[in-house]
């Protein structure tokens, strides 16, 4: 029954896609992102889940005249060049039979990103899209946090399956989303949706905390200082986040106080190792090939050649030496553009539009959006996350909200300037002086094509 009901929804939401082609973004981010199909049925695991919705969102982007060009600013286009790369690398693998089927799954991402960033193109449609968001992950860190209260903790929250199916790609997930749920809480005119927002917000970082992932613990606390640093009301968020600290982390048991405590004694942990000794090997690759080693490295010969000792071969650990590794200096140079220009996406909205009362909201999303960035530039440091959907949607929301709210302002500046013009023209100079520079500025905004 319940994936009876499963495949209806899918089918109606394929189905509406055609007519509202934006609608099918979501969809697609809903299903890449929360892996409803695996998460909830058990036949509907098999299910050409994503390739249905893919295909009837590009059927639909074609039938459709309101959509936009996505390849516009920086950040889009750093993205672009990224994805080119991605394609010249791919011959040069050490195995492209085990490299293709991960290129293909990227390219699957970055084509729907681009097809995402085409068809939303105003503030609704967005705010649906981090809702989208927000639900999809949501619902792991409020079920993983009530789960943690209920168990003291000894248990570890795992994920649904996908991108985040361990504990420590969940725990990054959620953490990425908790500042989006704090931007809707912001913006939502009812207070028991913001109430609510509010209990996912703790429960998702409870949720975060019993995965027991050490990287998250960091990513945590760095988005948490830089959020009290950001706040107008340091004392308050700071008081809040120390009591919350002192009421929770006390409850938790001794195995999870033993694994953040290696932290301090990384020389000593097995894990850590590892980790130092792939972070090494990839640094030794990306010096012999340009191109790197193609999407699969983590094979033995690899480790043979490159390994500075004898060791298993592992995965990277960490988004900057897996890209390094994978495809070269190029590589890992075009994954941190992607980021510096989100983020100076994301600060050109807080800067611009924080005294505006009309387009707060985008200063708003602006710095979420960086808060979000942070957990994953430090979480990230500790995982092979580089493909992840997650942070090129980061992306994504901060280049689609610069473009519509400066629509948003022009249109605000031309109504002002319709509105002065309605009034006579003034007696005084300076004032006829100002009626006709305003005459002007209404003409050239009306003229624009």
């Amino acid at each position: 029954m319940r994936d009876l009901v499963l495949l209806l929804l899918l089918v109606g939401a394929c189905v509406w896609t055609l007519r509202r082609p934006w609608v099918g973004a979501i969809t697609w981010t809903v299903v890449s992102l929360g892996s409803p199909h695996a998460a909830f049925g058990f036949a509907a695991a098999d299910w050409p889940v994503a390739t249905a919705v893919a295909v009837s969102t590009l059927v639909g982007i074609l039938l459709t005249t309101d959509r936009a060009n996505p390849f516009v600013g920086p950040a889009p286009l750093a993205v672009l060049a990224l994805t080119i790369w991605f394609c010249i690398t791919l011959p040069f693998s050490f195995d492209l039979e085990l490299s293709l089927p991960l290129w293909e799954r990227s390219m699957k991402i970055f084509l729907m990103l681009f097809v995402t960033m085409a068809l939303l193109n105003t503030r609704k449609k967005l705010d649906v899209f981090v809702w989208s968001m927000v639900l999809s992950i949501g619902y792991f860190g409020v079920k993983g946090g009530l789960f943690t209260l209920a168990t003291g903790g000894n248990y570890r929250i795992w994920g649904p399956g996908g991108f985040i199916g361990g504990n420590n790609e969940l725990a990054l997930a959620l953490i990425m989303t908790i500042p989006m749920m704090r931007y809707l809480q912001l913006q939502s005119p009812s207070k028991w949706i913001r109430r609510g927002l509010v209990c996912a917000m703790a429960l998702s970082a409870i949720a975060a905390i019993g995965t027991y992932s050490r990287g998250a613990l960091l990513g945590m606390a760095s988005m948490l200082l830089f959020f009290v640093w950001r706040s107008d009301r340091k004392f308050v968020w700071a008081t809040a986040i120390v009591l919350f600290a002192v009421l929770l982390l006390p409850l938790m048991p001794d195995t999870w106080w033993e694994r953040m405590g290696t932290i301090r004694t990384y020389g000593e942990d097995n894990s850590a190792q590892g980790r130092l000794t792939a972070w090494a090997m990839a640094w030794n690759l990306a010096q012999d090939r340009l191109m790197g080693g193609g999407f699969m490295v983590a094979l033995p010969f690899v480790y043979a050649i490159y390994a500075p000792e004898a060791t298993t071969s592992l995965v990277a650990h960490s988004i900057y030496f897996q890209l390094m590794g994978e495809h070269g200096f190029i590589g890992l140079f075009l994954f941190l553009l992607v980021g510096v220009l989100t983020w100076i996406d994301a600060a050109r909205l807080r800067r611009t539009y924080a005294q505006n009362a009309d387009l707060k909201w985008a200063a708003d999303l602006g710095s979420m959006m960086q808060v979000s960035m942070i957990g994953f530039a430090v979480t990230g440091a500790f995982l092979s996350m580089a493909y992840f959907d997650l942070p090129y949607n980061v992306m994504a929301i901060s280049a689609l909200a610069l473009r519509i709210a400066s629509r948003e302002a022009a249109k605000g500046a031309a109504a002002r300037n319709e509105e002065s013009l309605q009034s006579p023209r003034p007696e005084s100079a300076l004032d006829r002086d100002r009626y006709d520079r305003a005459a002007v500025a209404h003409e050239s905004v009306s003229v624009r094509p």
